[in-house]
């Protein structure tokens, strides 16, 4: 049996080691996470474990990878892509009728704000967008912008001509990427930008304890224009959005009251 005692001093060096601290995550999800790694390694205290991959980078980067979450794909959930395109996108319009300023937050490997950039390109908004997460990795694998076929499967036709076939793979057209910064980013602890018409954060603040997402959301509201809009998850819907300084406009979509 592993030692709760034990399993908060890892947590507490995982803190020390990333400034991650994953006492805001659900804790039953999080131990469960973590149990099954030990496990994996047949190791019997979470001291040894630590000790196994602070010594070694790839064991290191599968339990961030674990952890963190680090799961997207293309125009995830497509309708709420059309409810954006057809009904969100002409609000900003109303706001700001020259540059979108858009954040992707926890944008793990690309995937969201690749398709976000596809969208403005084809309806010719300018655009400028700033990709984040705390995962050194993903971001890296984000800047190449290089994905399998298999990875390519939800991106509508009308974007196909924004790939670059590459051998076995395919490349993100360079005039998609040009509009796009990606930068570290932690959520818990990091300041947050300002200025944005549109923040995208989906599938993510699920994971997080009830307290800790009400403080995110309310840091998102503060880095928003006036009239700008959060869009969040298909399970992540915010009870009471007005009490954080939203108002619901659209199923998952919330608009900073003026």
């Amino acid at each position: 049996m592993l030692s709760e005692q034990k399993y908060g001093e890892f947590l507490e060096k995982i803190y020390k080691k990333t400034g991650l601290n994953l006492n805001h995550y659900k804790e039953k999800q999080m131990k469960r996470r973590i149990d099954s790694l030990v496990q994996k390694y047949n190791k019997n205290t979470y001291e040894d474990y630590y000790n196994l991959i602070s010594g070694n980078r790839e064991l290191f980067d599968e339990f961030m990878d674990k952890v963190t979450i680090n799961v997207s794909e293309f125009f995830r959930n497509p309708d709420r892509w059309e409810v954006l395109k057809k009904e969100i996108i002409p609000i900003l319009r109303q706001y700001n009728k020259g540059k979108l300023k858009v954040w992707s937050a926890a944008c793990s490997t690309g995937q969201e704000p690749y398709s976000l950039a596809m969208l403005l390109t084809n309806l010719e908004i300018p655009h400028e967008i700033l990709a984040t997460d705390l995962d050194k990795k993903v971001l890296s694998k984000a800047k190449e912008g290089k994905y399998d076929l298999k990875e390519l499967s939800g991106i509508p036709e009308i974007y196909h001509q924004y790939l670059i076939k590459e051998k076995d793979q395919f490349r993100i057209n360079p005039s998609i990427k040009t509009n796009i910064t990606f930068k570290e980013h932690n959520l818990l602890t990091s300041d947050y930008p300002k200025g944005f018409d549109l923040i995208l954060c989906r599938n993510v603040l699920i994971y997080f304890k009830e307290e800790i997402k009400k403080e995110i959301y309310s840091q998102f509201n503060q880095s928003l224009n006036r009239g700008g809009v959060l869009f969040v998850g298909s399970t992540e819907q915010i009870f009471f959005p007005q009490k954080l300084g939203f108002k619901s406009i659209q199923t998952f979509f919330y608009q900073k009251i003026e």
